[in-house]
């Protein structure tokens, strides 16, 4: 059973606050920097659904007409999300030097200031549309140049539904035969604005998080990222159904979600019990802690991350380092984010059952 289109603002809105994507609310290929305007402002603690909108299917090398190059795959003009009609249809730029994502935001959290630590709690997230893409371009994706094959842009159309009882998307082989995968769905992209006045593109992540793909960021989890300005302005896009580790086409499965989050400020004490002195993202799971390390450099972003874990270690669990690196290398699962951002992504996998006993 394929799924339903979810139209902006319609149907059930889980948090206190609603965003959508329109022209107006969203920058296409940047991120907010320290000089722009929110949207929205919220209190600590509150709640905010964000309709989020896939830039696949509205890009200028798509024929920036969602309905015509959707329409090449067999969806119907009704099952074509009206925020990207909007968008694509728009003047909004986005040419070559920008990048592909689209961006909702800013929202200021009140109370927010440089040193905190917004933390967002991801509480919902609802597919809005029975179809995705994963999209692949020469010059980009693990092996540019080699794949893909005969042509400088492939995008795989996934059609997405029900099917025993679970959500899942579908690829077929030349005969027909289907390789089924669960539904995973994350944010791609959620950040907060950097102290720069200068323009800020969405395709490398950073300390303010931004584009940084790390596929455990769903419904259960909770991301801490730095604050470094007044408000914090919060953002979020690149909507995504599943990933694997590594992101190696290009992209994900890029489809449209509806996510509801809540975006809380930690000071002093509480930042400090959450993440120590790290000003870097970190990510929380039911079942882990996920520091990372992000870097031009594949090698690099390796060992910012061992460094980022270290210290995690041992600020929270009063670890000597090299314990702290004992433990990591016997037990810590090290995973490849991304290495198609520009800026390339290591996260670190560390179990808080091992901890029990500081429980």
């Amino acid at each position: 059973m394929k799924l339903s289109v979810v139209q902006p603002g319609e149907g059930s809105i889980a948090g206190q606050h609603l965003l959508t994507s329109t022209p107006d609310t969203v920058r296409w290929g940047w991120l907010p920097n320290a000089a722009a305007t929110a949207l929205l402002t919220v209190a600590s603690g509150d709640t905010v659904t964000i309709d989020t909108l896939s830039h696949e299917g509205i890009l200028a090398d798509q024929g920036r007409d969602p309905v015509g190059f959707l329409g090449g795959y067999g969806v119907k003009s009704a099952d074509v999300a009206r925020d990207a009609r909007e968008i694509a249809a728009s003047d909004l730029p986005n040419g070559p030097d920008d990048g592909p994502h689209v961006v909702t935001g800013p929202i200021a959290v009140a109370g927010a200031r440089p040193g905190d630590v917004l933390k967002i709690d991801v509480l919902e997230l609802l597919p809005r549309t029975p179809y995705g893409f994963v999209s692949s371009r020469h010059g980009y994706g693990a092996l540019p140049g080699e794949l893909p094959e005969g042509a400088a842009s492939v995008w795989q159309f996934c059609e997405t539904g029900l099917a025993g009882g679970r959500l899942v998307s579908w690829m077929a082989a030349r005969d027909g035969r289907r390789a089924y995968f669960p539904l995973d769905p994350f944010l791609g992209l959620m950040g907060v604005a950097p102290a720069t006045d200068e323009p800020v593109p969405s395709v490398p992540p950073g300390d303010h998080g931004g584009n940084i793909d790390v596929k455990w960021a769903r419904v259960g989890s909770s991301l801490y990222l730095p604050v470094s300005v007044d408000g914090a302005l919060f953002y979020t896009g690149d909507p995504h159904y599943a990933q694997g580790n590594g992101e190696v086409a290009l992209t994900a499965l890029e489809a449209s979600l509806r996510a509801t989050v809540r975006l809380s400020v930690l000071s002093g004490p509480a930042a400090t019990a959450a993440v120590g002195s790290l000003r870097t993202p970190v990510l929380e799971s039911a079942s882990h802690w996920i520091p990372t390390g992000l870097d031009v450099s594949l090698d690099e972003a390796m060992r910012r991350c061992v460094r980022n874990a270290v210290t995690f270690l041992v600020e929270r669990f009063g670890f000597e380092r090299s314990t702290a690196l004992a433990y990591l290398s016997a037990a810590g699962d090290f995973e490849v984010s991304q290495v198609v951002d520009a800026v390339q992504g290591v996260h670190c996998m560390i179990r808080k059952a091992d901890f029990a006993e500081w429980s």
